[in-house]
């Protein structure tokens, strides 16, 4: 008697049909993979088609709520009757919004264990907090404490310091297809480099909620020690796995910002802020996408990554008191534009026409000289 398989109910007795079965389906998943990636994920058309930096609207504090998994938040996760703690959090915070003197965004992430956060833990950045025991009745009194006053949780959990650097890589899948296709991904090859590197103890990467710019996916954030050790937030756009070994090699060891694929940043400006060069990152060659001297499509003023504004002026003269420093952090950055560069000052016009006036005076005396002999 023949071995019996059994498949969506129904009854199989023969291994090679079986065998046929199996690689149809394979063949009809491996094809879905690749209509995901072309439509949603990191080979969908619009990848690199508008320039990043100046994307971030400017702020100073990010919150972050531990919530679940990413994958059962639902599209408006603060909305939701199913989710009470999110939901209590958005409202107060909506209701205090003008009694906070610091820009703050706030945003969920998943409670993930191996990263050391659970239901209910409150991450605050910069200043590297971790707050335990959040829940729906004592929102109020956090926020009066820690986030409205900026003082220690008197009546809450337990209150730690953080250490090393966070990655928050957007993975909302029911808010936004692209997310949910490219998160995910990123968020295995993360774990994947870091292990490799042997730093799973100092960086952690936990999936997000939505942060703004879907049609940015892969969208990461990167809390991470500046040069002078102050924790910075950057924000990248577009990074696919590609990406990843140059993030962790580059922007978290080194500093250097990812020029090509930087949103902006959490706080003002730095100057001196280091760039890496972009000839050397592996998702495309140097094109120009992410050029900062091509905004015309960001929405405000873009945000220079040495803090120098590179929004088009009405007339050439209104760009006469950019420096020279500054015109050399301009071109640092890749921009080939000719409209940064200072105005030659009135007093080096008139020394140039001086020497040119003496060097004319001295050729006439010369060929008359010439004539007389």
């Amino acid at each position: 008697m023949p071995l019996a398989y059994i498949i969506g109910g129904a009854r199989i007795c023969n291994a090679p049909i079986l065998s046929r079965c199996y690689r149809r389906f394979s063949l009809m998943a491996s094809s879905a993979d690749v209509v995901d990636d072309t439509k949603h994920g990191f080979s969908r058309p619009e990848m690199y088609k508008e320039n990043l930096a100046g994307t971030v609207d400017a702020y100073d504090r990010h919150v972050f709520l531990c919530y679940r998994n990413h994958r059962t938040w639902p599209p408006r996760l603060e909305a939701s009757d199913d989710d009470p703690l999110p939901k209590r959090v958005a409202n107060v915070w909506k209701a205090r919004k003008n009694d906070i003197a610091v820009k703050t965004k706030i945003t969920v992430c998943e409670a993930r264990e191996e990263a050391g956060f659970a239901d209910g833990d409150v991450l605050i950045f910069p200043d590297m907090f971790k707050y335990k025991g959040l829940e729906e009745s004592n929102v109020d009194g956090f926020f009066d404490d820690v986030i409205v006053s900026g003082k220690e949780w008197s009546s809450g959990g337990e209150h730690t310091v953080l250490r090393g650097s966070h990655i928050f890589v957007c993975a909302h899948g029911s808010r936004d297809v692209r997310c949910g296709v490219c998160g995910p991904v990123l968020i295995n090859k993360f774990n994947e480099e870091i292990q490799l590197r042997g730093l799973k103890d100092q960086i952690s990467v936990v999936a997000c909620s939505h942060v703004g710019g879907h049609k940015y996916a892969g969208n990461v954030i990167i809390f991470c020690p500046g040069s002078d050790g102050k924790i910075m937030g950057h924000w990248y756009g577009y990074v696919t796995p590609d990406d990843v070994p140059t993030l962790l090699d580059r922007q978290i060891a080194k500093g250097e910002v990812i020029q090509k694929l930087w949103r902006g940043q959490m706080g003002p400006p730095v100057a001196g802020m280091k760039v890496a060069d972009d000839h050397k990152l592996a998702n495309g060659d140097d094109n120009g996408k992410a050029n900062l001297s091509n905004n015309e499509n960001v929405a405000g003023c873009c945000q220079g990554v040495n803090g120098v504004s590179c929004c088009r002026s009405a007339s050439f003269g209104q760009n006469k008191d950019i420096d020279n420093k500054s015109a050399e952090a301009y071109k640092k950055q890749g921009s080939n534009i000719n409209w940064c560069w200072p105005l030659l000052q009135k007093r080096d016009i008139l020394t140039a026409s001086g020497i040119l006036g003496a060097l004319a005076a001295v050729a006439v005396a010369y060929r008359f000289c010439r004539r007389s002999s």
